[in-house]
């Protein structure tokens, strides 16, 4: 079966099973969204939540991170993991939010990908989920394990895989992509535990061998 004729039944069966997801990290506006998605890196977004449920309470504008105090903001997200870069990463994006983009968001990839802390995972979250703008595929870590073991790609490079899924899946569909492949990566194809026997897309899987 060639990949976009496997993308397309792997599509329809994801969106019947979970509908039409989006992003777990709670936010009230695209630079909430921005923060708790660099905070995300290496961490789960049950921890970001915690962490930003009281975040977002105690900074509540681009000027209050701006002006932060970084080892105080360090003791604030310290439980979401490699706090010391995402810190210093928030701040300094802060300031040139605030410098050079007048204080919002900016739309655009190669605007984001200016932003430090922000790579194009990162830049695509915030465009699709925060503008509705898409222009790319959110790569993460369930996604590049999920299309490597499923079969769409061989690579194990973002970029390359992000380039990979945007030859076979149709663009009305890059937004939702990622998230019900993460969420199939949460529910039933757990890292080192995975629940063959429960995945609605086990037939199309290069993993178990099953006959299509």
């Amino acid at each position: 079966m060639i990949k976009k004729e496997k993308i397309d039944k792997i599509i329809k069966i994801l969106e019947k099973e979970y509908g039409n997801v989006d992003i777990a990290l709670n936010f009230s506006n695209v630079f909430e969204l921005l923060v708790a998605t660099i905070l995300s890196a290496q961490c789960t977004d049950k921890r970001v939540n915690i962490v930003t449920s009281t975040l977002f309470k105690k900074y509540k504008t681009i000027k209050d991170y701006a002006k932060a105090n970084l080892e105080e903001f360090e003791k604030d997200i310290k439980s979401t993991g490699f706090y010391r870069n995402k810190a210093k990463n928030i701040i300094t994006t802060a300031n040139i939010i605030l410098d050079k983009f007048n204080g919002i968001v900016p739309k655009t990839m190669g605007e984001l990908l200016t932003l430090k802390g922000v790579a194009r995972k990162t830049a695509n979250i915030v465009l699709g989920s925060g503008y509705g703008i898409y222009v790319g595929i959110a790569v993460d870590t369930h996604v590049i394990r999920l299309t490597n073991l499923i079969g769409l790609s061989q690579n194990s490079d973002p970029k390359k895989i992000e380039k990979d899924l945007m030859n076979i899946v149709p663009k009305k569909f890059w937004h939702n992509i990622s998230f019900v492949i993460q969420t199939l990566g949460r529910r039933v194809c757990i890292a080192r535990r995975p629940k063959c026997f429960l995945c609605p897309i086990k037939y199309l899987c290069n993993h178990n061998n099953f006959e299509i």
